[in-house]
């Protein structure tokens, strides 16, 4: 029998030098929580919003597409007419679930309209968010973009959220869903103020601790890029408690403090990824979700300018789904249709190897690849992605890689997965 050379007493002293390690990784990286994320967040001027606006955007979008022939008509013209499912799986997502995550705007795309005005809307937005919830027609996700916390407008944001917030409460529960965007963050210090606030509007309003979370909007190079040579945005995270929900990067805010010409500010611009893969690198297993930005390029006008806009959204679309961002914004219901057939023929086009990889891997087939368990749980997460948005469908998840949805899921959330489990 070999001979130990670390005795117990050693193993723990070792255990006991790590114990401020184990305590930092478990709390301020605890990975992936499980929790949905939305493919996309749609945007819309807050006074706008009616219970029936999910709706609306739906019928917009299938108008759109029928101008030109209809859902498979507009997969010709991005390029993506290969999978004869793809039409009428999009078909059926903008029939049913049109928006998955709709923020109102109190903020760039409201604009300064006095405090009288503001404090209306603010009641009336929440009134229509609280009948829509009520009556089942709001999207998953749903919630406002309030001014940021600059001193200019720190107050009017301020009232705005306080008064939005107390009226959903009067109104019952808050929305399951309910998302709450803090832009213009330019420093840790905001977020930490953030997260004083949520606490006391908790205690103002009898919430449980914790339930208030919100998104931090990346727009200005201080964020990625400290004064001190550091990156806040990484430092953001972690001071904001366990409520910062995602991060999102504004793409005309942040390139045009960069000084980037009009006509190249882009999602594309090398400054902007050099900020999307900070970013990502900021929320590698924090469990914080991270969204691309916009295109303000959109499908209206002539049939010309339509498909082109329509061309720039699939592929941008399809861009940061291969770069591993899995949302983006949207500004306008025509732009619904190619946001689900670019997301969707993402899925569709690396399900059948990413399923037999996962067979091969659960079932312990022998095979030319030998994932390791860390890449399953990428092949499991990948395909959870695809179901949970609608582009696979269980049965093609049963059928392709010969488990259940439940074990996809648990596989990509590094749970145990019992013998009864795999079929």
């Amino acid at each position: 029998m070999p001979i130990r050379s670390l005795t117990d007493d050693a193993l723990a002293a070792i255990d006991e030098r790590l114990t401020d390690t184990d305590a930092l990784l478990a709390r301020g990286y605890p990975g992936d929580d499980g929790r949905r994320q939305p493919v996309h967040t749609a945007y819309l001027p807050a006074d706008r919003f009616t219970p029936n606006t999910a709706r609306t955007w739906g019928v917009a979008a299938l108008t759109a597409a029928e101008e030109v022939g209809g859902v498979a008509a507009v997969a010709e013209i991005v390029g993506l007419a290969g999978d004869p499912a793809l039409a009428d799986l999009v078909r059926h997502k903008l029939g049913t679930e049109p928006l998955e995550d709709l923020r109102l705007d109190f903020e760039d795309g409201y604009g300064d309209r006095g405090d009288a005005a503001e404090d209306a809307d603010v009641l009336a937005a929440a009134a229509a968010v609280s009948r829509s919830v009520a009556d089942g027609t709001a999207p998953p996700f749903i919630g406002i973009r309030f001014k940021c916390f600059e001193a200019p407008t720190r107050a009017r944001g301020l009232r705005t959220l306080d008064l939005f917030l107390g009226a959903l409460v009067e109104a019952g529960p808050l929305p399951a869903g309910l998302t709450l965007t803090l832009p213009k963050v330019t420093t840790v210090g905001q977020v930490e103020a953030m997260v004083d606030v949520a606490g006391r509007l908790e205690q103002a309003l009898d919430l449980p601790d914790g339930r208030l979370r919100f998104e931090v909007q990346v727009e200005t190079p201080q964020v990625i890029l400290g004064a001190d040579g550091t990156a806040p945005v990484a430092r953001l995270i972690h001071a904001g408690a366990g409520r910062v929900s995602s991060l999102h990067y504004g793409t005309y805010d942040y390139s045009a403090s960069l000084g980037i010409a009009a006509q190249y500010q882009s999602m594309e611009h090398p400054a902007a990824d050099h900020a999307k893969n900070v970013m990502q690198l900021a929320v590698a297993g924090t469990g914080v979700h991270l969204s691309d930005g916009s295109t303000n390029i959109l499908p209206i006008g002539d049939a010309a300018h339509v498909a082109d806009a329509w061309r720039l959204h699939a592929r941008l679309v399809r861009r940061h789904l291969e770069r591993g961002i899995y949302q983006g914004w949207d500004l306008h219901p025509a732009q619904l249709v190619t946001r689900y057939l670019a997301t969707y023929a993402f899925y569709r086009e690396g399900f059948a190897a990413a399923a037999t990889r996962l067979r091969n891997y659960v079932h312990k087939v022998d095979s030319a690849i030998l994932d390791e368990p860390a890449t399953a749980r990428a092949l499991a997460s990948f395909i959870h992605r695809g179901v949970t948005c609608g582009a696979v469908t269980a049965g093609e998840v049963a059928s392709a890689a010969e488990v259940t949805v439940d074990t996809v899921r648990d596989l990509a959330l590094n749970r145990p997965i019992q013998p009864q489990e795999i079929r």
